[in-house]
This record gives C-alpha cells, structure tokens and sequence, in this order.
C-alpha cells in the first residue's frame, strides 16, 4: 500500500532539517530515493531538486518523472563506456540537446506512459537527431525519429507538396513509438527493439537465425558482432544517454529544469494562414514557431491543419487572431493543365515575377513543370482569394522537368595563324569564355591544338562552325557510334533532344 503524500512528505522534511550542510552553507547531495512513495533509481539530488509546493521531485522536475519510468535492462559493455565517457566530455552539447529537448519530453513520456513503454526510450532522439525536428540526414530520414520516406509511409506519415509529417512532433513521435512497440512484439527484447529500429527488422531476424543456427546466445551483446558499426554503437549510445540523465552529478552535467507539464498545445483554426502571420498572431519568434511546427514545407498552413504554439502563446494568438483585419494568407494553389504553360506565362497571370514562382515552390533554375503539376501562387483577384482546398492539399505533387540544353560542345582545331582573340571573334564568344572552358591559364595557343566551344542550338540544327576552322562535333552518349565521336560531316541532329 502506497504511503500517503501527507505522511511522507512532512517526514521528509524533518529530515532534511537533519541533513549536514557545506561550510558555504549549501546542503550537501544526499540520495533522496527512499523518501519517495514511488519505486524510484538511486538518483543524486541536489538543493534545486526539492519538493516545491508540496509536490514530490518527481511532480516538478520531468527528468524524475522519466527516472521512475526506466524498465530497460541496462547494457553494460565496452561500447556503453566509451560512449557514456564521449557524452560526459561534452556538457555544453549536453546542455544544448536537454534545452531543446524540453520543448517535446512532457509529451514523449505522456504517450510512452499511455502506452506503458519504458521511459527511457524518450531518450532515443537524443541519439537520432539531438532532439531536432528538422534534422535531415545524408539518407533521407526526416525529423525527430528519423524517419526515412518509405517507412514513414508505412505509418502514416504523410509526405506531400505542403508538409512533410516525419517532422511533424505530434505524428512522428506517435509513428516512433508506433514502429517500436511493433518491433518488441517481434523480438520480445527492447535492446533487439532498437537495434531493428536503426538496422531494419529483417537484418536483425537474420542476424538472430544465424545466431541460432551455430548454437549461439541471442542477445544484444552476442549478436553485435554480426551488426554494422553504427548499430553496434547505437544502443550503448542511448545506455550511455540513460546513465548520465540518472545520475547526472556523477559525470559533472547539470541539467536544465524540465517542469512535469506540457509545453504546447494544439491549436485548431479555420482558415489558410501564412507561417509568417502565424508566428505574428502568436506572438513568436519565428525559430521558436518553426521549432514546434517544422513539417510545412511552404509559406503556407492549409485550413484543416492545426498548429502547435507554447500553452502561454495560445490565448494570445486566438485573441490576435480574432481582431485580425487583414488577410491571413496571400498564397492559394494552380494546377498546370497544358505543356505550353510556362512559369513566365503563370507568373505574369498572377502577377508576380518567375523568380518568386520559382522560390516559393522550390523549383530549380533551368527546368519547367510537367503538366498536372501543383503549385502556390499569390491570391489576386483572379483567383478570387479562395483559400487551398482540402483535397489538393492532401494530393498535391509537383513534376520537374530539366530544360533541353541551350548549348551544344564543339571541338575546334587550333589554324596556324589562330589566336585565342581571332577565335573568340570568329565564333561569337569571349576569350574568358574560351579560357574557361578549356582551363587554360594564359592566352597562347598553338596550331593543332584542341580546343572545346560551346555552341548555342538554332531551330533545324546547330549553328555552323566557320568553314575554315577543322572542326568536330562532340555527341551525346547516345549518338555515338561504336565509342567514335561522330565528326562534323555527320547530319546536324533535327531536333533539341529530350
């Protein structure tokens, strides 16, 4: 039977009067575990970690709260203590990651709780993206979790023209949490739960079969062998992680308070509104903003899409909200129905520029949109203003096409009475131009030598190289014949290639 919180509090109390103080008067770090109605670690505690308000440390500070959640077998190995030894050598990274990682713990371990999973595993984006929702990795894993697109489109998490739901910190966490519940059900051990979580299920299946097979144990340290060097490093990173959040006096980190109550909120809204307007409603900085809504890919949140803002910032922005006078959003959305609908064209019809079509839709230089295409453009009076309706929104996708090259490579053979200006001149180009393409230093040149130009493609060929110079084309891949570069004599291709 749990002792009440009116008991053991008041005998807490007295004993800490007891307690032996340092000669500068600050309370010496006792162990505190054994005071608490709650089964708790063997934590050390310092004077900013008491009971406030008659609440217990755990009530007040959420690194206590995850401290009692703990139910992972600890891993104990080479790999834990070099990297709990890396960790520790690094407060300041410490501080860095635990300060941003304030903003979603209440939330990891309110749905770690739910789902009764052991609270350690709050601690896993420590080690996937420092608690960035906005990270991106060389393999394309998004967010938080690190998701890469295809397993995020196992769960749900969609990934479309205006958000990408891998960085989003209400999806993504429920996804995480999601796959890993799905991943102990196959292997019945949290540690293998992990490592299929960085290495794949499959490979970690394998791995168990092979172990199997030759009569060897099964667990995490025997099978790390067979393990790829980041999987192998993986969950002694989050061990090491575990360790220093126990007990963190031990290794010399100190810890940013974590109050145990939410940190956000989700807020509901009616109509399109721009992230910038937005973040002005709520009274935000824009990286604040940005850091608890970082799945929108555009300048624009459609209607049925809720943001999350700080609890103290939510009545602000639904009282800005409600006097606001102005448009929420100056962006709506445009289909492309005909290849001969140029970004010039579709700029000019709005009113805008190509470079602000371009920038806004992130579509590179030198390419054009394939037809079905969707893409933002400004609210004029054309498009009535209307806001971006929900079923674009949700299908929108945006085709890219490369621009057929403007110039086409030629080679030239160095006259005896050539210069590099005389060439310049005869073909329409510049001498820096020349210099360039051919990574030339100085400006002699000498008969027979070989020269590239860039010639400009004119309707039914390119244009003729001047008759007196020896000359031959330098053809794509696909018009070679047999690897010989085809010469000059060969037909003009009649058309720009695709």
């Amino acid at each position: 039977m749990q002792l009440s919180r009116t008991i053991i509090l008041p005998f807490a109390m007295l004993l800490l009067c007891a307690l032996p103080f340092s000669h500068a008067g600050e309370l010496t770090t006792v162990s505190l575990a054994s005071l608490s109605p709650y089964p708790a670690p063997d934590v050390n505690l310092g004077p900013n970690d008491l009971a406030l308000d008659g609440l217990t440390v755990d009530e007040v500070d959420l690194w206590g709260r995850i401290r009692k959640g703990f139910g992972i077998p600890d891993l104990d190995n080479a790999l834990v203590t070099t990297q709990t030894a890396w960790y520790a050598a690094r407060p300041d990274y410490i501080q860095r990651s635990t300060m941003r990682a304030s903003h979603y713990l209440y939330h990891v371990v309110e749905e770690l709780e739910k789902r009764n999973m052991p609270t350690e595993l709050a601690l896993l984006p420590f080690i996937e993206s420092a608690f960035n929702p906005q990270a991106y990795s060389s393999a394309k894993a998004a967010g938080m979790w690190q998701f890469i697109p295809s397993t995020g489109l196992d769960f749900k998490l969609k990934q479309n023209m205006f958000k990408d739901d891998r960085r989003d910190v209400l999806a993504s966490t429920d996804a995480a949490l999601t796959y890993l519940q799905k991943l102990y059900g196959m292997f019945g051990d949290w540690q293998l739960a992990l490592a299929a979580y960085n290495w794949g299920e499959g490979s970690v299946q394998r791995a168990i079969n092979k172990n199997r097979a030759a009569g060897q144990p099964i667990d995490f340290n025997s099978l790390s062998a067979r393990m790829p060097v980041e999987t192998r490093n993986y969950v002694p990173k989050l061990q090491a992680v575990k360790n220093i959040i126990a007990n963190p006096a031990q290794y010399g980190i100190s810890l940013p308070q974590v109050d145990n109550q939410p940190y956000f909120v989700s807020v509901d809204k009616t109509r399109d509104i721009d992230v910038k307007v937005a973040a002005q409603l709520a009274e935000l900085p824009m990286e604040e903003f940005r850091a608890l809504n970082p799945q929108f890919n555009r300048p624009v949140i459609t209607s049925d899409t809720p943001i999350l803002l700080p609890e103290s910032n939510a009545d602000k922005f639904r009282e800005n909200l409600a006097n606001w006078g102005r448009a929420l959003s100056s962006w709506t959305s445009h289909t492309i129905t005909t290849a001969r609908e140029k970004i010039e064209t579709i700029a000019s019809r709005f009113g805008t520029t190509p470079e602000v079509i371009r920038e806004v839709n992130h579509i590179p230089p030198r390419s054009h949109l394939k037809v079905g295409s969707t893409i933002l453009v400004p609210k004029t009076l054309a498009t009535g203003g209307t806001d971006i309706a929900r079923e674009v929104a949700e299908n929108a996708t945006m085709a890219i096409e490369a621009d057929a090259p403007d110039f086409r490579r030629v080679s030239i053979r160095v006259g005896r009475r050539d210069s590099l200006a005389s060439i310049a001149a005869r073909h329409r180009v510049s001498v820096v131009q020349l210099k360039a393409w051919n990574n030339l230093h100085q400006d002699r040149v000498v008969a027979g030598q070989s020269l590239q130009i860039q010639v400009p493609y004119r309707a039914g060929g390119i244009r003729r190289v001047a008759a007196h110079s020896s000359h031959r084309v330098i053809a794509p891949s696909h018009q070679t014949r047999h690897g010989r570069i085809i010469l000059a004599s060969s037909k003009a291709p009649k058309k720009r290639p695709a």
